[in-house]
């Protein structure tokens, strides 16, 4: 792979009608593609991670008995562990510089701790706790949260390296193409149950017990993440200090400057808290679609609402089919948006949001499991939104020195909405009738909001 300081440069004068750059975006130099296939294709394994995770947590905890009214007690702990994380390895990272670079070395460690912990959840019910025991239910809670946590130690090192590395005119390139490994990973995550159904493991099991489909998929999951974070940490090599000073156009520290976190929130650019508007509201739509779209079609289209039932592990598995289905748009969806111009990601940011909104709307009222995988490519498109854009007009909003810091600190922007709904979910799931299908109505209405929000953002430095 080639060495980051033997990359050639190329200039030119940028048009006034894209996002201003500084003097140190244009040091930055053109990478040449292999460099920044080799920095995304980790992520196929991480959002196997994710995909399972989202796909299937609503489907482990209700088999093992948790009432479906308790499943956001389920989704507080990993945002509350994700608030602490991300900002501290961002800080720390930043500052982290030895042979491997400054981001790896946290990949390094962190890949391995993240596909123990994948195994960790399948496993739930396997351990003779008991139907909707208290000691079952703890258990998954601290899986969920320590699964979500190191998935997103390695896939923070991800966005950091897009950060450090890439230009301005490359930003919806490099971020495209995370976005399109990371679907890859999340098509095979998503259809890995319901594959194995047709193979011949068993999609049911004793009450209490999660499907040998849910836990092959997690243990296929982790060994995936192992080999294709090692393609990352083997084929990338990160800037020298000296030469990233030189391409961000700052000082070289031969001494760590501390500096801390709510210094950094105070002189954050205007864009960061615009940004966190949208993603309040984007993230409650895609939130309540993780957690009710499988007790919402399993009551629509399946006609239960028993956990246990074949038809709701059959609802399960759909999900799973339809969680495949909207990452083959995204995939696609991100091959088209690698060719947009800078100058447009307001535009396509709200066109992401109002997709998503409009198939959220669709998997909550109809009674056809083929019209909910149909919607589902519009939600293929916003997902891919929502993990691109607002990263992408972050970090063309930054300088260089506290870009990990940053980047950790906007995480909070994604784990705040996701406690702020949780805690709405245990006074608004009764309000609403015990109906899964109007949780998500909710996350439409909350996505139409996030979309109209655009609107507020100011890009650039």
């Amino acid at each position: 792979m080639e060495k980051a300081s033997t990359v050639s440069l190329k200039k030119g004068k940028k048009p006034e009608s894209e996002p201003v750059e500084t003097v140190a975006d244009a040091n930055l130099p053109t990478l040449p593609m292999k460099t920044i296939l080799a920095m995304t294709f980790g992520c196929i394994g991480v959002n196997m991670a994710f995909t399972l995770q989202g796909s299937q947590m609503s489907r482990i905890t209700q088999t093992i008995g948790v009432n479906p009214n308790s499943l956001g007690f389920f989704f507080l702990l990993p945002p509350l562990l994700g608030m602490l994380v991300q900002p501290l390895l961002g800080k720390y990272s930043d500052s982290t510089w030895t042979k491997f670079g400054r981001r790896i070395p946290y990949l390094l460690v962190g890949a391995p701790i993240t596909a123990i912990v994948m195994v960790m959840l399948p496993f739930t019910g396997s351990f003779g706790f008991g139907y909707g025991s208290l000691t079952a239910l703890i258990y998954a809670a601290v899986a969920i949260a320590l699964m979500d946590m190191f998935s997103n130690i390695c896939l923070a090192p991800f966005r950091m390296l897009a950060g450090d590395m890439v230009n301005n005119k490359q930003k919806n390139s490099a971020w495209s193409w995370q976005q399109i490994f990371g679907y890859a990973g999340g098509i095979l995550a998503a259809l890995l149950p319901y594959l194995l159904t047709k193979v011949g493991l068993a999609n049911t099991a004793a009450k209490g017990k999660v499907p040998d489909t849910v836990i092959w998929a997690y243990l296929i999951g982790a060994a995936i993440l192992l080999v294709t974070c090692a393609v990352t940490i083997f084929n990338v090599h990160e800037y020298d200090p000296e030469t990233y000073a030189k391409y961000h156009q700052i000082a070289v520290k031969t001494k760590a400057t501390s500096v801390s976190l709510w210094q950094l929130v105070k002189k954050a650019p205007r864009s960061f808290w615009e940004l966190a508007v949208v993603q309040l509201f984007s993230w409650i739509g895609i939130m309540y679609t993780w957690t009710y779209a499988t007790g919402a079609m399993a009551k629509n289209i399946w006609n239960t609402t028993n956990p246990t039932s074949a038809g709701f592990q059959a609802a399960g598995n759909w999900y799973g089919v339809m969680t495949a289905f909207y990452s083959v748009a995204a995939l696609l969806w991100g091959f088209v948006y690698a060719k947009t111009k800078p100058n447009q990601r307001k535009f396509w940011y709200s066109f992401g949001l109002f997709a998503d909104a409009l198939s959220i709307i669709i998997v909550a009222l109809t009674h056809n499991q083929w019209i909910a995988l149909a919607a589902f490519a519009l939600y293929g498109i916003g997902n891919f939104t929502i993990n691109t854009l607002p990263f992408t007009m972050l970090t063309s909003s930054l300088h260089g020195e506290n870009e990990g810091s940053y980047l950790g600190l906007f995480n909070i922007a994604v784990c705040m909405p996701q406690i702020i709904g949780s805690l709405l979910s245990f006074w608004l799931f009764p309000l609403l009738g015990n109906s899964q299908p109007m949780m998500m109505i909710f996350g439409f209405i909350a996505m139409i909001i996030g979309g109209l929000s655009v609107a507020i953002v100011h890009e650039g430095k």
